[in-house]
């Protein structure tokens, strides 16, 4: 059993009696309509009730409304459904600014709506995209949005092998030469996605610029903040990576095969040769 004197309501109406002692604390209760002699939860309880029955209005009604989305982008950790929900906290105190005749309020929301609604767009843009090119041509088109230019000239070296891997290419204009195996990328190839997979973020080969172009780059941060902010991107991604890299090893079995059979056809050759000499 609790003691009379650990009751809740007992103890705060304790702890209201001596702050009444302070005259500060007893201007702030008379200014809230309360009689500083007869302070008890209750009256509090009763005079907060009130303040908030008679502030009940369409327009409060609406700002609290936003509010409670607004609190809740805060607990979304991807980036679609933070939008969707940030373009409704936007509506709410953009009509609540427009009831309230609150100017800065209305135009503050105003113009973060579109914002949203546009990022909202290009990630739904993004993710569509990746979807298609993960079921189709495998193209890589849909993350030119998200970077940036760079010029080559001929000669220029983009990457060594074994070099640290940190951002990821796609040609525009000009050729660029693989080295080790002498394969030439001509315009719309990417460069450099297996660094992003790749355990150590090694290069796995040596690109040259074989004529002047153009490429553009992403570094591997941007593309892990696309995986974070919507993971139905980074799926996608990584099986178009896979798929680039199945076709990689395709084609080396492709090449080791044709030197096998140039070797059988030496060697056979080689062995005819001395059944003719007799």
């Amino acid at each position: 059993m609790y003691s009379a004197n650990l009751d809740p309501t007992s103890i705060l109406d304790r702890i209201l009696a001596a702050a009444m002692q302070n005259l500060r604390i007893e201007k702030i209760f008379l200014q809230l309509g309360l009689d500083p002699s007869n302070i008890t939860f209750d009256a509090v309880a009763n005079r907060l009730l009130d303040v908030g029955l008679s502030h009940i209005t369409l327009a409060n009604m609406l700002a609290l409304t936003g509010a409670v989305f607004f609190v809740a982008t805060l607990m979304v950790r991807t980036i679609v459904p933070l939008r969707i929900i940030g373009i409704i906290s936007n509506v709410f105190f953009i009509a609540y600014g427009a009831l309230a005749g609150s100017m800065a309020t209305f135009f503050l929301y105003l113009l973060s709506l579109p914002i949203n609604a546009i990022r909202l767009r290009q990630m739904l843009t993004l993710v569509k995209k990746a979807r298609v090119s993960a079921q189709g041509d495998l193209s890589m088109d849909w993350l030119r949005p998200f970077m940036n230019p760079r010029k080559y000239r001929k000669g220029d070296v983009l990457f060594h092998k074994n070099d640290p891997a940190n951002e990821m290419f796609m040609t525009i204009t000009g050729k660029f030469l693989v080295t080790e195996i002498g394969i030439e990328l001509p315009p719309g190839r990417i460069l450099g996605e297996l660094g992003f997979v790749d355990p150590k973020n090694r290069r796995t080969q040596t690109v040259e610029c074989s004529e002047d172009g153009d490429v553009l780059t992403i570094t591997y941060e941007k593309l892990l903040e696309l995986y974070f902010q919507n993971p139905e991107f980074g799926y996608y991604f990584l099986r178009l990576t896979t798929e680039r890299l199945m076709q990689n090893i395709s084609r080396l079995e492709g090449v080791i095969d044709a030197k096998t059979k140039d070797v059988a056809r030496l060697e056979s050759i080689l062995a005819a040769r001395p059944a003719a000499a007799h």
